[in-house]
């Protein structure tokens, strides 16, 4: 491995590794964004509700949580360079499929599809970039696994809300066609040639439980507050199951001698604070920005494109902050750094719901949106590294395999969770204004709502997202819980028992 930068930076290796990897990662993160921005004209074009739809969202990174238990195994098995590669090539499968879908159950199936096959590519890039750089330099290492996460949120809705808009839906997910040959392209000349080790026998006991018990669980409990009642017969039987099956994959993974996912790394205590972090604010966190797109186009009327362009203060909020976060975190610790983060953070959410109307001014929506953003920044990776920086190096793509499926079943439980709350608050302040027969709203609808019509209900509509943000509000100042565990002292030096990682 090439000697670190003179002033403790990363050097022109670890850079250009660097650099090949986000251009993978961005194509799925920005899949992501893409899609929150389309989802109520993708409900208008399939002329379904906003509970059906959001499923798009869901599916996608539930997939990804289904998938991702492989990488560890896969990554000693083929290599990363192969296992990135590959992955590449599934998502961009996957994206073309979506692209040609005829109906929203169609949608679903290959988003899905295309979950499968993207779920490995960040925690591919992860463990590239961290075993290129070493634990001295994680914060660095994460603050530019980051990037995609700081702008997605900037170009996704923009580069959405122009496809939508004037083009068509269909290329959202036809755009991924290219930046994927440019990935496969790069990663096939600059990574380094795999050396794969002789794999541990995958644990398929393992896999069998943790994936479908996953997808059942989410399913059983997105139903169950669908229909305002989890002790229906069918969210039941499906959060049932996945419980059992999800217990059962919790039993072997602790007493297999190569599980799938080596829980015992929750013994350490970063590792289980960040853990126990990153569930709480991921599903806060992602289920509130399905929120304000929606709001800006069904409460205010704006089109894709607009919605977009009024998303792209918090990604530069967090442009301005992650490389900060990330030199912090390797100078001081990551607790401190979290859990300032997270104070920005649930400022900002309680400050949506404490000025969203149906006439709030762009500029307090723009600014709550660039503090949503300097608190993001602050909090995702920073908890990322809290827990990989005591690691040694065999140790660290099962924690970032972990950690990932953490992150992406937290996103899907979040999406799931907020849009369904979102829906029977639109339902209940409609009908309690007296215009039960607009349903949720423009959610789903494929009808104009008449402009007269319009004006007396955006004032309900809005008192709905406003409720919802209180919800999204409450899960955060949970998340302090675990934060304050983390680390909050720099990371030691490697010693002999804990060797600098190498690619």
């Amino acid at each position: 491995m090439k000697e670190p930068a003179a002033d403790g930076g990363l050097d022109r290796g670890v850079l250009a590794v660097a650099g090949v990897v986000i251009v993978g990662a961005i194509m799925a993160i920005l899949d992501v964004t893409v899609v929150n921005v389309a989802i109520n004209d993708l409900a208008k074009e399939f002329n379904t509700s906003l509970a059906t739809i959001q499923w798009v969202a869901t599916g996608y990174t539930l997939a990804l949580a289904t998938v991702i238990p492989l990488t560890g195994w896969a990554s000693a098995r083929f290599g990363t360079k192969r296992l990135y590669m590959i992955s590449i090539g599934l998502f961009v499968i996957g994206s073309t499929l979506a692209g040609v879908a005829w109906s929203a159950e169609s949608l679903i199936i290959f988003r899905v599809l295309q979950g499968l096959g993207g779920g490995m590519i960040m925690p591919a890039a992860m463990t590239i970039m961290t075993q290129a750089a070493g634990p001295q330099r994680v914060g660095q290492v994460m603050s530019i696994v980051g990037v995609p996460m700081l702008l997605g949120p900037i170009l996704g809705p923009i580069i959405g809300g122009y496809l939508v808009d004037d083009v068509s839906w269909r290329w959202i997910f036809f755009i991924n066609l290219p930046i994927g040959v440019v990935a496969l392209v790069l990663a096939a000349k600059v990574l380094k040639r795999d050396e794969p080790k002789p794999a541990e026998r995958l644990d398929f006991l393992g896999l069998i439980l943790l994936s479908p018990g996953l997808a059942s669980l989410i399913y059983g409990v997105a139903k169950g507050a669908e229909s305002r009642d989890f002790l229906k017969t069918e969210p039941l039987i499906f959060t049932v199951a996945g419980a059992v099956l999800v217990l059962g994959f919790v039993i072997r993974a602790l007493n297999a001698k190569n599980p799938l996912i080596d829980l015992r790394l929750l013994r350490r205590r970063s590792v289980a604070a960040a853990s126990g972090t990153m569930v709480l604010f991921m599903v806060a966190f992602m289920g509130a920005m399905l929120l304000l797109p929606l709001y800006f186009q069904t409460v205010r009327g704006e089109g894709a494109m607009n919605a977009g362009l009024l998303l792209a203060p918090q990604g530069l909020g967090a442009m301005v902050t992650m490389p900060i976060g990330g030199k912090l975190t390797d100078r001081i610790g990551p607790g401190r750094v979290v859990l300032f983060g997270l104070v920005v953070v649930v400022a900002s959410v309680a400050g949506f719901a404490g000025i969203l109307e149906a006439d709030t001014s762009y500029w307090a929506l723009g600014g709550a949106l660039f503090v949503m953003g300097l608190g993001m920044g602050l909090t995702m990776m920073p908890t990322m590294a809290a827990a990989i920086q005591t690691l040694v190096h065999d140790e660290v793509p099962r924690a970032s395999t972990m950690l990932n499926i953490i992150q992406q079943v937290s996103a899907s439980i979040g999406t799931a969770m907020i849009s369904v709350l979102l829906a029977n608050q639109l339902t209940s302040k409609l009908d309690s204004a007296g215009f039960g027969g607009a349903g949720g709203g423009e959610i789903g609808s494929s009808e104009k709502v008449p402009p007269a019509v319009m004006e007396k209900i955006a004032p309900p509509m809005a008192d709905a997202f406003q409720h919802t943000y209180w919800y999204a509000a409450g899960l955060l100042l949970l998340a302090f819980l675990p934060a304050l565990l983390l680390p909050r002292r720099k990371p030691k030096t490697p010693t002999a028992d804990a060797p600098m990682p190498m690619h």
